[in-house]
């Protein structure tokens, strides 16, 4: 079980979303971050002097094999001090005196990891007040923070915790540093708290999408990690999960909430947006594929997984982010499924202690009784197989990608009545205590008899099914896989578009031979140059980069490879060329029989890896939005390519980046040319 599925509670702060002004969101500029105040020159002195040293002393405990999670929760200091001073982040007078702070924690912690043979560190051991940890994310290898706060009477008392993981709101001047010393355990925990509460840092303000999104999962499977360590994970209830926040955070609830509904026992959004369209002020008109790609986050077009997960919404009577709530509260009810929403009449962008209390009085009778863990009946809705499942039912193919796609689903006393609409194939959990003796499924009409089956090292049931034509039929998940081998298709977690290849390990590849022209060379080179700056500033990460005669077979076989040049220049993208649906050589790049000069053109896209099973290629692309965006409104991050595009290049020496979209599109769910192309 993932660690995500576990208990969890994610809470998400009150922080506002700076300057936002009727149902538009404000103009990038009010997001930027107030502007860096220099510590003195003593200051910054002692700053470099404090982080030599804990950089040599973490150099040594690596020499000595001291590996995570205890390495990462003394490195994340050093992390801190790191990016403030490589960003100059210093946004306000104190920061130069919290960067202190935070280094002379780090080193207090490397003392005592130095002295103490024993497993637990004290810092693991504190109750009461907050504690930070720090986890090395799969994705790139980066350090990431996130803060627990235990109650004063954890461990004293023999109950299950429900957990409450806190993502913070917007906040223009967040750094790491800022956030180690909001948690850095001098408030002691409030006497009522009765639950256990994680911080997340959240790669700062992307609303909890994309990488922001994993970050969330692989903090969440680090905290169980650690108590399973300490032997204390059975203290955790994995039924009471709530989900809420307010403002980004808001945003975040709804998204999050609704895409994987089976993960809490109740979802409390406040504020926030929950559509592109409408919110974001003066977006210009999208092409095909990028209004397709809105699905993915709109949370406005999940509204019917509340029927999986109770909801209970806030905004302020004045606030224009209560527009938010009101758009889910529409899709609801013709649909007949309820949502509480608790509205304060005169206030603003606000949530005041007395509406937090009021809220969580209205989230009790949920956490008080906990998500069931079988329900009887499962309604399910999803656009992109990135959100495959709910409880018991798990879509493994759609027919047609950014389409609703929904699955019905109700346990009969002989089996199952399932109805569908835009699924191609799916499986059903069986119900606990369940044994192999054949069942019956209705399926869209269709009556089948079928043997559960059991994977092996999977204490679970299953019922596999795939549609052909316009009948069902039920599959061993063997064949499934077959299926998959001998004819691509889209499939969760491989399914683009091009972002999506950066919520999981990938490497970026640049080459190291003669490109083919000066020209695509100078955009793959400014290209990923542009990534790696990018990924530092707003997803608080080094990029994993390695040139192409470095990459060894563990790299190809366990990340996405992001391949930047030519097949002249990177040997990777000559060994996997015969795979692509495109021919490149130095004169031109012919797809599907359409011809573009090689000279003056580069084809980007996201295709599965022809050199490993369930991993991407990405071809001369980073993330497709940009520095402009992350500095703007959190809705305009999503994707500007789809899954493939062909750029002509302006040939511009001043900005190589200068490009013209010739083509862009998405495949269809077999990796073919689709029917969104521009």
């Amino acid at each position: 079980m993932k660690a995500s599925q576990y208990f969890v509670t994610i809470a998400l702060s009150a922080a506002f979303y700076l300057g936002t002004a009727g149902r538009m969101a404000a103009p990038a500029a009010q997001y930027a971050p107030p502007p860096s105040i220099k510590p003195s020159e003593e200051t910054l002195k002692q700053i470099e002097k404090l982080k030599d040293k804990l950089d040599k002393v973490l150099k040594l405990f690596r020499r000595e094999g001291i590996r995570d999670p205890m390495l990462a929760d003394v490195e994340i200091y050093a992390k801190a001090a790191s990016w403030i001073t490589r960003h100059d982040e210093f946004y306000g007078e104190e920061y130069g005196a919290w960067t202190i702070e935070a280094l002379e924690r780090g080193l207090i912690r490397a003392g005592q990891l130095r002295r103490n043979e024993d497993p637990v560190m004290p810092w693991y051991q504190r109750a009461g007040s907050s504690v930070i940890h720090g986890y090395r994310s799969t994705i790139d290898g980066s350090v990431q923070p996130y803060a627990v706060t235990f109650p004063a009477d954890y461990g004293k008392e023999s109950k299950k915790w429900r957990v409450e993981v806190v993502l913070h709101g917007r906040d223009a001047s967040l750094t790491e540093v800022k956030f180690l010393h909001q948690h850095n355990g001098d408030k002691p925990a409030p006497k009522d708290q009765d639950y256990i509460r994680l911080d997340l840092y959240g790669r700062g303000n992307v609303a909890y999408r994309w990488a922001g999104e994993s970050d969330l999962e692989e903090a969440v499977e680090h905290f169980i990690a650690t108590e399973q360590k300490l032997r204390r994970a059975d203290r955790l209830d994995p039924n009471r999960g709530v989900l809420r926040g307010f403002s980004m955070g808001g945003a975040g609830t709804w998204h999050l909430g609704l895409h994987s509904p089976s993960k809490w026992c109740v979802i409390s959004p406040g504020a926030g947006f929950t559509t592109t369209h409408g919110y974001v002020k003066d977006l210009p008109k999208l092409t095909p594929e990028q209004e397709a790609c809105l699905h993915i986050y709109d949370a406005v077009d999940y509204a019917e997984n509340a029927f999986d997960v109770p909801v209970v919404a806030y905004g302020g009577g004045k606030d224009p982010q209560l527009q938010a709530a009101r758009n889910i509260e529409e899709r609801l009810k013709p649909l007949g499924i309820s949502m509480k929403l608790l509205i304060a009449p005169e206030l603003g962008h606000q949530l005041p202690p007395e509406w937090q209390k009021k809220m969580a009085e209205a989230r009790s009778e949920y956490t008080a009784k906990g998500r069931s863990e079988y329900p009887k009946r499962v309604r399910f809705v999803t656009y992109t197989l990135r959100y495959p499942g709910c409880h018991w039912v798990y879509v493994d193919g759609l027919q047609r990608h950014y389409e609703r796609a929904s699955v019905d689903a109700e346990r009969t006393d002989e089996g199952f009545n399932v109805k569908t609409s835009n699924v191609r194939s799916l499986h059903l959990r069986l119900w606990p205590g369940a044994d192999r003796q054949a069942i019956a499924v209705q399926i869209d009409g269709q009556r089948l008899e079928v043997r559960p089956y059991l994977p092996a090292a999977d204490p679970h049931l299953y019922v596999y099914f795939q549609r052909r034509g316009e009948n069902w039929r039920s599959m061993l998940p063997e064949r499934l896989l077959t299926d998959r081998l001998r004819r691509a298709q889209k499939v969760p977690e491989l399914q683009g578009p091009i972002d999506d290849a950066f919520m999981a390990p990938f490497l970026c590849v640049r080459g190291t031979g003669q490109a083919w022209h000066e020209s695509t060379d100078d955009y793959a080179k400014a290209n990923l140059e542009r990534f790696r700056n990018e990924w530092a500033k707003y997803l608080r990460g080094d990029l994993p980069i390695k040139d192409d005669v470095e990459v060894t077979p563990q790299d190809i076989a366990q990340k996405h490879l992001i391949l930047f040049g030519d097949p002249s220049s990177n040997s990777l993208i000559t060994q996997a060329l015969d795979g692509l649906p495109f021919t490149w050589t130095k004169d031109k790049i012919t797809w599907e029989g359409k011809e573009y000069a090689a000279k003056e053109h580069v084809p980007v896209l996201i295709y599965p890896s022809p050199l490993a099973p369930n991993r991407y290629v990405v071809l001369n692309s980073g993330h497709t939005f940009h520095a402009a965006d992350f500095q703007g409104t959190n809705a305009l991050l999503y994707p500007r390519l789809g899954d493939f595009a062909i750029l002509k290049l302006a040939n511009d020496k001043k900005d190589p980046l200068a490009v013209e979209v010739q083509r862009a599109g998405l495949f269809d769910d077999f990796w073919k040319t689709g029917s969104w192309e521009k």
